[in-house]
């Protein structure tokens, strides 16, 4: 395969990624799960505050796992 060959690919994974993240996030408020999983997970301690999106981390790790394992078999 040559190289623009390879660069098409990747940018059509890219905006296939975009494309579903952007939908999760508009459909998010719609239904009351997706938008939980969507918060932050909160630590407080005093002054100081920490904020980690971690089912989000999880969904989108997920997500592009998906998306490597088609590109392989592609």
């Amino acid at each position: 395969m040559t190289q623009p060959q390879n660069w098409g690919k990747l940018l059509i994974l890219a905006g296939a990624l975009l494309i579903l993240t952007g939908a999760l996030l508009y459909l998010a408020p719609r239904f009351p799960f997706l938008a939980k999983l969507l918060e932050p997970l909160r630590w407080r301690n005093g002054p100081v505050t920490v904020y980690f999106p971690l089912g989000l981390s999880i969904l989108l790790s997920v997500l592009l796992s998906l998306l490597l394992y088609f590109w392989r078999r592609w």
